[in-house]
């Protein structure tokens, strides 16, 4: 995916809450960053440590995972917003006007549901490992150095959260697209062909090397 979202913006305001919106999962997405480069470097520690003083970092794979949930689930939202999820286009690249809008609202109130259904449960398997009234307020912990395992549950139903939020916008979007007969509508990532999207990764790619 090139730099550049194909998220048209307007003064609307479901535009700006698009934005706002969008500023969150980016902050998210930087926290998913940094976690992976924080386990590049945990590594090298590790492995230095093993190599040189037979000692290798305590309780690596309790930190890894404790890091996993930051590095699975922080971007999906910032994801689905730019429209870089995986997703089948050889039906719905086919539609256009309200045809196009009324298949994207439905297939994302789809994942909207499935997505509650997540935050619901996910929430509930936090909901299990937390307790004030526990040490460190927690009831279980990784096996090597005890961390508590509740920081790192938490994170699922907060990411899932976010992403319902924006799935929430796009339902918005698309069904104002489909009330509007709109051509280019805001808020929603809107689906390009092979030819534009090469051109538009080819102008993201000379604007760094410039």
């Amino acid at each position: 995916m090139a730099g550049t979202a194909s998220v048209l913006e307007d003064a609307t305001r479901l535009s700006r809450l698009d934005r706002g919106l969008y500023r969150v999962e980016r902050a998210l997405a930087l926290l998913s960053g940094l976690a992976v480069f924080a386990l590049m470097i945990l590594a090298v520690v590790s492995a230095g440590g093993r190599n040189l003083i037979n000692q290798p970092l305590p309780g690596y794979v309790d930190w890894i995972e404790q890091a996993m949930p930051l590095i699975a689930f922080m971007g999906v939202a910032y994801t689905q917003r730019d429209g870089g999820h995986i997703r089948m286009d050889i039906l719905v690249g086919r539609l256009s006007g309200r045809m196009l809008w009324a298949a994207e609202f439905l297939t994302t109130l789809i994942v909207l549901a499935l997505m509650l259904l997540l935050v619901w449960g996910s929430w509930a398997h936090f909901a299990r490992s937390f307790d004030f009234a526990a040490p460190l307020w927690s009831r279980d912990s990784s096996m090597d150095i005890a961390l508590p395992l509740w920081p790192a549950k938490l994170l699922a139903p907060v990411a899932f959260a976010v992403l319902c939020l924006r799935l929430v916008l796009q339902l918005w979007g698309y069904a104002r697209a489909f009330a509007q007969n709109a051509v280019a509508p805001v808020a929603v990532p809107l689906i390009e062909d092979a030819a534009t999207l090469a051109e538009r990764e080819a102008r993201h790619l000379a604007g760094h090397d410039g």
